[in-house]
């Protein structure tokens, strides 16, 4: 390559490359890729095409997919478009057809029912952030062609966006951690920041490192914290409920908890020698 580039947010391998990559990164070909969705509740994402390994971040039905390739085993190589993440998704959650979203999820789940009657047996579920191409509205449902029917109260407009991103990370305590996760059925540390922030307009990349240097402002730990600010470790991040309180998705739980920052920062020390390494508040 002759730029250094973020593996993770680059799509660039020798072989292949995204075409607006052409004159930065060396590959043997350059193709300007394909928008597809996701037809799944969600779709993992990988850093190679195998499920031996970890997941990196999960995309979300609706989310659209620049695929650059396709492989033999059924890989889907490609750039979700929400956050820049790259990596391989299986391909048989990924359709090419257009899709023009115009509701979101904004409830933490939402289930979905073959007819309009909450009496059916449901199809499955949706999470917070989904986007769907609402066709029309019976009742307190809205019909989504080839999908099943929503309750209606559960979506928005795409344009809405949540007050108070702390009030949206405040519907998933007790959700479980999941290691890539970003529904109720499971999330990371970062992954609960970031649709929270989504749900409230604000961009934010997924992962903490990349988070610490693209959110807000630094502010001084000792200066006094507040609702909404985010406080980070090395690999961890949570956000202030208030003074005192952190909010956060941790592996020592399994659970989204709130506790005390005083004993957070007591155990995270304890366990690996390190303290926080930034405060960030927004606006």
């Amino acid at each position: 390559m002759t730029t250094p580039f973020d593996k993770r947010l680059t799509p660039a391998r020798p072989d292949l490359a995204a075409e607006y990559l052409r004159g930065q990164v060396q590959a043997q070909a350059y193709l300007p890729g394909c928008a597809m969705h996701v037809v799944e509740e969600t779709l993992p994402l990988f850093p190679r095409p195998t499920r031996e390994g970890p997941i990196d971040t999960h995309a979300l039905f609706g989310e659209v997919v620049i695929v650059y390739e396709i492989d033999e085993e059924g890989w889907a190589w490609g750039q979700l478009r929400s956050d820049g993440y790259v990596g391989y998704l299986p391909a048989e959650g990924l359709r090419e057809e257009p899709l023009t979203p115009n509701r979101k999820v904004i409830a933490p789940r939402t289930l979905v029912y073959p007819g309009p009657s909450m009496k059916l047996p449901t199809w499955g579920a949706l999470p917070l952030g989904a986007r769907l191409a609402v066709a029309q509205e019976s009742g307190d449902f809205a019909e989504v062609p080839g999908l099943g029917f929503v309750w209606r109260e559960h979506l928005a407009g795409l344009e809405h966006a949540e007050p108070d991103f702390v009030a949206v990370a405040e519907r998933f305590l007790h959700a479980p951690y999941l290691w890539g996760g970003k529904t109720s059925s499971g999330l990371d540390c970062s992954g609960l920041i970031q649709i929270a922030l989504h749900a409230s307009g604000l961009a934010a990349p997924r992962d903490t490192d990349m988070m610490e240097k693209a959110l807000g402002a630094p502010i001084d730990l000792a200066a006094g914290l507040r609702r909404g600010d985010i406080v980070f470790w090395k690999g961890h991040v949570g956000v202030m409920r208030d003074a005192d309180s952190l909010l956060h998705a941790n592996g020592h739980h399994m659970l989204v908890v709130s506790e005390p920052l005083t004993v957070a920062r007591e155990r995270i020390a304890a366990k690996t020698g390190a303290d926080v390494s930034s405060v960030r508040r927004l606006g």
